[in-house]
């Protein structure tokens, strides 16, 4: 093992001993993506949202949520790269053990940053043939969308009480325009809307999402006491908000919505 220098996607400098041993990843979607480039005891610690693979899910330590990790269990674990989210990882917690151990913290809020994610954590763990095989192969699933012109005007909701939708600038935003979606939600990043607020975007489209907040049937009906928008759907979260190896898999799905009528 030697030392080497990396550059997070905050332009941080993170020197680890490499390739790392002792990986602690507090991403969802990047635990996933570590698995499927092939790690398996090098992955130490997860989190409780870190459901794929069910394998680690059952296996793996887990050092609490993607807010409210443990530090105290962390530290056990003695990691040799930590992996965080700018978006998802608390800030304040993050700082803390960076004081102690090398953070590298990825920020996606676009399809071009999920695609170069691939690649920066193959080069970060040792994987980099296997990381632009996937990338190569989850490019080309993306490749041809199934565009609509005109684009149908969308809401996408990921909270209840209130509700908070995907604004722009997130990577739920970048994946609604690809698959041929009109994001109706200006605001940038996830702004909360009342009943009037979304009934006002005259929305074709409403998306409920499966997470964080866990829709179902009895919200749309909910909703369709409402709005008249022609189009209600629950609709998989992790098809529009996971990056990573989930991208290859989410790709059929997103089409298959993307090709079904509004009416």
């Amino acid at each position: 093992m030697a030392e080497r220098l990396f550059t997070d996607h905050l332009n941080r400098a993170v020197e680890i001993h490499w390739p790392p041993q002792r990986i602690v990843s507090l991403v969802p979607s990047i635990t996933e993506t570590l698995y499927d480039l092939g790690l398996r005891d090098e992955v130490v610690g997860i989190t409780r949202f870190c459901i794929h693979p069910n394998e680690w899910f059952q296996s793996k330590q887990r050092v609490g949520g993607t807010k409210d990790f443990r530090l105290e269990d962390i530290r056990a674990l003695q990691p040799d790269l930590i992996i965080a989210n700018k978006e998802e990882n608390d800030k304040d917690l993050l700082e803390e053990l960076a004081s102690d151990y090398p953070v590298w913290v990825s920020e996606v809020s676009n399809l071009v940053q999920a695609f170069n994610l691939l690649t920066d954590l193959g080069e970060l763990i040792g994987k980099i043939s296997e990381a632009q095989n996937l990338r190569d192969h989850t490019m080309r699933a993306w490749k041809s969308s199934p565009l609509t012109a005109p684009a149908q005007r969308a809401v996408y909701l990921i909270w209840k009480d209130p509700y908070m939708c995907a604004g722009s600038g997130t990577y739920i935003d970048s994946v609604l325009t690809h698959f041929g979606y009109q994001n109706a939600v200006k605001a940038s990043r996830y702004p909360i809307l009342s009943i009037d607020q979304i009934k006002a975007l005259e929305a074709e489209v409403l998306f409920l999402s499966s997470e964080p907040f866990p829709f179902k049937q009895k919200h749309i009906d909910e909703l369709k006491m409402h709005l008249e928008t022609e189009r209600i759907a629950l609709v998989d979260g992790e098809a529009f908000s996971w990056y990573g190896s989930r991208m290859l898999k989410s790709a059929s799905i997103l089409k298959k919505l993307a090709d079904t009528p509004v009416h």
